[in-house]
């Protein structure tokens, strides 16, 4: 009987805990498609509101003091980085109309003294050549303070997890914390981030 109670209980709480991942995830995603418009509106109209810190950038997440990824900054929103201390722009969008680049988003990175890299990365395609010249780029500039961007922070989180747990042999619970901050991968993104047979439930 005690057995019985004790798998129901463990069953339970599994199930909850399920469901209340499933609603975080539904409440990312919405969040991400609004202010995915928001993001559009400030590139086509002339809403441009005051924003005076990186926590006001479209899906912000601080890795650590020399890494920090978020989705599409607004023009405004590169020198708030700068003033931050960061000194690396890598951005993984490609030059299509959905990705709300500004016009010629180098010139304004390194107006600013910032250095700039573009690795473009398909959305619905991810590949090891991409990852690879990531991974290549992140190991020229050690010491750098970095900071990685696409349009929603999907491509962005994703190979910053990739690139913490097969680079630099980080928990790949700690690291899959950080990348379900932003969004939970699928389709070829989730073959692309969950290989070798890991099982990504967060424990």
């Amino acid at each position: 009987m005690n057995q019985e109670l004790s798998t129901f209980n463990k069953k339970k709480i599994h199930h909850t805990q399920s469901f209340r991942y499933k609603a975080n995830m539904i409440m990312k995603a919405i969040k991400s498609t609004c202010n995915l418009f928001r993001l559009m509106m400030y590139k086509y109209t002339p809403v441009n509101p005051k924003q005076n810190s990186v926590d006001d950038i479209f899906n912000y997440l601080k890795i650590n003091d020399n890494l920090g990824s978020s989705g599409q900054p607004t023009e405004n929103q590169f020198s708030i980085i700068q003033k931050a201390g960061y000194t690396v722009i890598i951005n993984l969008t490609t030059d299509d109309f959905i990705e709300c680049n500004p016009k010629d988003e180098e010139a304004l990175v390194t107006s600013l003294g910032v250095k700039y890299h573009h690795i473009p990365v398909d959305f619905f395609n991810p590949d090891w050549e991409g990852f690879n010249q990531f991974i290549n780029t992140m190991k020229d500039l050690s010491g750098e303070k970095v900071w990685v961007h696409c349009l929603v922070n999907a491509r962005a989180s994703s190979f910053i997890y990739k690139y913490r747990v097969t680079e630099l042999g980080e928990d790949r619970q700690d690291a899959l914390w950080d990348l379900r901050e932003i969004w939970e991968p699928f389709g070829p993104w989730k073959q692309f981030v969950y290989d070798k047979g890991f099982n990504p439930v967060l424990k």
